[in-house]
């Protein structure tokens, strides 16, 4: 739709076309042309962000006298418990139960000031959308600053500050995030919360904010980098978080893991430490929530929390090794020293192949289960707040039946095409494990997921008698592969197969939504906002077009071949050193904006080669 008027009351172009969209209890306009980023699929991760928020000022709040009014909630008090009583780090909040039975508790809604509530600060806040949800829909809020580094970004986040009615909650911002975190490193200076959702990595924002949130306070982290975390890029993945990332089918919960340890090892530096609460991989994104606390005592057992990983190139059987040992009674004096090992031979005893080392990584539990469990009750209890409230309790519920205390996890097609046999159903391999008195568990990060406290022997002695039911070809296997050496020895586990009550976990059965359907066409994390906006996308797009077939073989056809050259730019003609004229193989025409000189092959240098370039090299063809 169009709008002519601007955020300050002066008239727009009316060729300006922007687009009104509603999200939640807020409502934005942004430019059609991509020149403020804005991704719709996204919703998920803003609602999930608000019921986090929510909670933790529930708590927070809670300890202070203060009860949070949300809507559609049902006005009755909430016990307020700790967030965890079961870490020692977890400094533990206050209780209610210090105020006197008959005071008068105070009361925080959504849209007002509370002049003892939270100070929210969105880093890269891009349209504003957040932090205008945050005001409308998150209680107990002092002020909110929307942030951005580009000026027609805090021009609209002006306009949709105005077009909710939350100026008096929202301050917009220009600055760099890292420049205003760095200004608010004084302890009376610093953000209850602070929300990253960079474009990409966030790592060169991730030390400015382990110091600009306050003590206790909660760190909201996005990282849409999935193939560096992932292992694709091993080396970009140290370069900005400090561990190596392996391609395994554990990837998603290991990058989680990996920000988890970038996190904590930043705040180290600074005598501090992080404590999750909520870890969340969905989509081609992962999402942490933590608190941030200082304890120079604290920090020095980060290293026993950090772990790296020997993984087997053949047959995927990983072993974990803890950077540091703690020894000693817990309250009394404890020694901090470093770890022995390695857990593994050189050569992995189930296939015979190397390992891999990977990490360090965050090797402590990922989630507090009583923070997510107050997060899944208050949603389930009001599901009309949210348009994501299906996918968050789905989400939520499978991760409160996670083992905590297993990092990683093996995947049944992962199991079953590493010997090549018929793939064994979820519940016919838990209730094998839960007969052989193992724990077992579905992850959130993967549907077929199989996470246990079982050693890779004893999962093989499985897969072994499962082969021997559905027997595959030996004479087909080599020698040297590991299924060969897999196989070759005899179970020492004698599997059960018949099917459990519990190994069907409670989520599965009532078919609760984990993962999204694809909402739009070509939906994903979407092109980075340009200052040119669409003008900028279209010169992209542009030079996509012309090095399309770059690099495909050119027609046999001598003539074919001949025209074809003709729709290649000549490089030399742009620099004004052709001396071929028309005689040139390649074409003379003006070259298109936005494609640079190195996309253009070279013209011959010499007269005498065939315009036929049947002697051209590939790469200027």
């Amino acid at each position: 739709m169009e709008n002519a008027t601007g955020p300050c009351g002066e008239e727009r172009p009316r060729e300006v076309q922007e687009t009104t969209v509603t999200e939640g209890a807020a409502k934005i306009v942004f430019p059609s042309a991509n020149e403020v980023f804005y991704n719709p699929v996204q919703e998920f991760n803003r609602d999930l962000t608000c019921a986090v928020i929510t909670e933790f000022a529930r708590i927070q709040l809670g300890a202070k006298g203060i009860q949070i009014k949300v809507p559609g909630e049902k006005d009755t008090q909430k016990v307020i418990v700790d967030l965890s009583d079961q870490e020692e780090e977890k400094v533990e909040l206050k209780e209610s139960e210090n105020l006197a039975s008959g005071d008068q508790h105070r009361t925080a809604a959504v849209g007002e000031i509370c002049e003892e509530g939270f100070r929210v600060l969105e880093g890269l806040a891009a349209s504003g959308l957040r932090s205008i949800r945050f005001a409308l829909e998150v209680p107990g809020l002092r002020s909110v600053v929307a942030n951005d580094a580009s000026a027609p970004a805090v021009d609209l986040i002006r306009q949709n500050v105005q077009l909710n009615g939350v100026a008096h909650l929202v301050q917009p911002s220009q600055a760099d995030a890292r420049m205003l975190m760095y200004q608010h490193q004084k302890v009376s200076e610093r953000f209850d919360v602070i929300d990253l959702d960079p474009y990409g990595s966030p790592a060169r924002f991730l030390d400015a904010a382990v110091q600009a949130v306050s003590e206790g306070g909660l760190l909201c982290v996005t990282c849409t980098d999935m193939a560096v975390l992932t292992g694709k890029s091993k080396e970009t993945c140290y370069s900005k978080y400090g561990a190596m990332a392996l391609k395994t089918r554990a990837c998603h919960e290991m990058a989680l893991r990996i920000v988890l340890h970038s996190l904590d090892l930043h705040a180290n530096c600074y005598q501090r430490f992080v404590v999750p609460l909520l870890s969340i991989s969905a989509d081609f994104y992962v999402r942490v929530f933590v608190r941030v606390f200082s304890s120079p005592s604290k920090v020095k057992a980060s290293a026993s929390k950090q772990a790296l990983v020997f993984q087997c190139v053949g047959c995927g059987a990983f072993h974990l090794q803890r950077l540091a040992k703690v020894s000693g009674v817990p309250g009394d004096r404890v020694k901090f020293s470093a770890a022995c090992g390695p857990p593994v031979t050189p050569e992995c005893e189930h296939c015979g192949q190397q390992h891999q080392l990977g990490g360090p990584m965050w090797a402590e539990p990922i989630h507090d289960l009583d923070f997510v469990g107050r997060v899944l009750e208050a949603v389930s209890t009001n599901p009309s707040r949210f348009h994501t409230s299906e996918r968050i309790r789905g989400v939520l519920s499978v991760i409160t039946e996670e083992l905590p205390d297993v990092p990683l996890y093996y995947t049944l097609d992962q199991l079953s095409s590493t010997i090549h046999c018929n793939t064994p159903s979820l519940l016919k391999f838990r209730s094998a494990l839960l007969h052989a008195d193992f724990r077992v568990s579905l992850s959130h990060t993967c549907k077929n997921a199989v996470k246990t406290d079982a050693p890779a022997s004893a999962l093989w002695d499985i897969m072994r008698c499962w082969e021997k039911k559905y027997p595959v070809k030996r004479e087909r296997l080599s020698e040297t592969s590991p299924a060969f050496r897999i196989l070759s020895v005899e179970p020492r586990l004698q599997a059960n197969f018949t099917i459990r009550e519990d190994a069907n976990p409670s989520s599965r059965q009532r078919r609760l939504k984990r993962f999204q359907v694809n909402p739009e066409a070509n939906w994903g994390p979407r092109r980075r906002a340009r200052p040119g906006g669409k003008a900028a996308d279209e010169a992209v797009e542009e030079r996509h077009m012309v090095l399309r077939n770059k690099r495909k073989e050119p027609p046999e056809n001598a003539a074919q071949r001949a025209a074809w050259l003709k729709t290649v730019p000549c490089k030399r003609f742009k620099e004004g050193t052709c001396q071929r004229g028309d005689q040139c193989c390649y074409s003379h025409s003006p070259r298109a904006p936005g494609i640079s000189a190195d996309a253009v092959p070279d013209c011959p240098e010499t007269s005498n080669q065939s315009p036929l370039g049947l002697g051209l090299p590939l790469s200027q063809a």
